[in-house]
This record gives C-alpha cells, structure tokens and sequence, in this order.
C-alpha cells in the first residue's frame, strides 16, 4: 500500500520505488504561492532521503498542472520591498536549484496548463511526460514581469531562439510544439496519460539509484565546462561508479548469464 502524507498545498505519497508529489489547490490550478512551494521543498528533501525512492513524480490536482502565481502572490509582489521581494525570489531559486541537485530524477507529469511559474516548474524537471491537450507558456512579460530564474533552465533545454520567442510573446504552445521545441520528453493521449506516466517512471524501479544519481549529477555538473575538463571528470566519476556496490554486483549479475 502506497504511503501518504497530506498537506493543504500539497499530497506526497510513496508507492514502492516511486514518489509523488501532487499539487493540491484545484480550486486555485494549483497557483503556487508560499505554502506550495515550502510543500515541494519539503517533499522532495523526503524523497532524497528514502533509499527506497527511485523517481519523482510531480503532478497536479484537478484540471490544470499549475497556473503560475495565484492572485494573492501577486499582490504581494506589487506590495513588497525589495527585501521581501529578494527573499520572495530567492525561494523559488531554492525549490529550483533542489530540483536539480537532487540525486534522484524528477519527472513532471503536466496535464492541462502549466503557465509561468508552472511553466517554470516543469521546465526545471528533469524530464517532463505531457498529455496531448496540455499547454505551455510564460505569459509573465504581458504584466511587466520577466521568467527571470527560468531562462537559466531554458537556456540549458531548448535553442535560444526558442527561448526568446517564448519569454518574449507570452503566448501559450501546445503539448506537440513543445515537444518539438524540446521542453517537453513525451507526449500521450489524454485518454491514457495516467496509465502511460506510470509505465513510463516504473522502469526507474530497475535502474540502480547510485547510477541514475552520478549519471545526473555529471550531466549537469559538466555544463559549461571545457571539453578537456568535462571528459576528466567524467573519467572521476567513471572510477566511482566502478566502486560502488551496484556497479559489483551488476557486473557479477552479467558474467553469470
């Protein structure tokens, strides 16, 4: 039986080798606001530390993934000094950074819109599963805000061009552009999306989580590096894996086919 642990802005659960992680404000599209994100933060720090957990899911409740900020953020940005703005800001960069550094992949499972900060959230997944009628966007510049944090990630998954077309218009794409484009991994039919996301994490359940973890580490700890320096520490890492326990006794697990 899956584990469950419930908050008011977000529903964590573990059912084997899988987390989940459901946004939990339908009523609001699962806007995010301080809770939520203080919810993801937590839960995903829970996830890290069950050696059970192979992958994590990220998910929302009712119609939408997430909509971005929900109104009363908003109003607290416009209100806010530059101190609680900073901070506001720095939050958001905190769940972000977590996201990436996390020893374990992190998928979002995006049904319905993911707009601006939702946007953002899926984008900084290290993989995104989408459901045919799900759109995408960054709609922030038609109120005189900017992605800001967001570009970092966006720089690193699609073209640039790409990026500046997105940030700059505003305007919602489907599930099948961004695919297209890059943001998005796969997409399902609406009708099966839930069966096909399952599928699709549960081959996580065979892979060796030391593995996946320096796999991930290295792919984006070698980002802007020269090549020279990319591939010796990638040779660093090579050593490494070779020493771990998964690595001996898949090696053995192999010879005695």
């Amino acid at each position: 039986m899956p584990e469950e642990n419930q908050t008011s802005a977000t529903v964590y659960s573990v059912d084997g080798s899988i987390a989940r992680i459901t946004l939990n404000r339908p009523e609001k599209r699962n806007a995010l606001n301080d809770e939520v994100i203080a919810g993801l933060k937590s839960n995903l720090r829970s996830a890290a530390a069950d050696q059970a957990v192979r992958v994590v899911v990220i998910a929302g409740a009712g119609k939408d993934f997430c909509s971005g900020a929900d109104l009363s953020a908003l109003q607290k940005i416009a209100q806010a000094t530059i101190a609680e703005n900073a901070a506001d800001a720095r939050s958001m960069m905190e769940l972000f950074t977590l996201m990436r550094e996390l020893p374990l992949p992190v998928i979002a499972a995006v049904h319905g819109r993911a707009l601006a900060g939702g946007c953002g959230l899926a984008s900084a997944a290290d993989l995104v599963l989408a459901a045919e009628s799900a759109r995408f966007g960054y709609p922030e510049v038609k109120i005189g805000f900017v992605p800001a944090m967001v570009m970092a990630i966006l720089k690193r998954n699609i073209s640039e061009k790409q990026a500046f077309e997105l940030i700059t218009r505003g305007r919602e794409i489907t599930a099948r552009r961004a695919y297209e484009i890059g943001l998005v991994n796969q997409v399902f039919a609406d009708g099966t999306f839930e069966a096909e996301v399952q599928a699709y994490v549960g081959t996580f359940a065979e892979m060796s989580r030391s593995a996946v973890a320096l796999s991930k580490t290295l792919l984006y700890q070698i980002d802007g590096l020269a090549f020279r320096d990319a591939i010796e520490t990638g040779a660093d890492v090579n050593v490494i894996a070779r020493l771990s326990e998964d690595c001996k006794q898949g090696i053995a697990k192999f010879l005695k086919r």
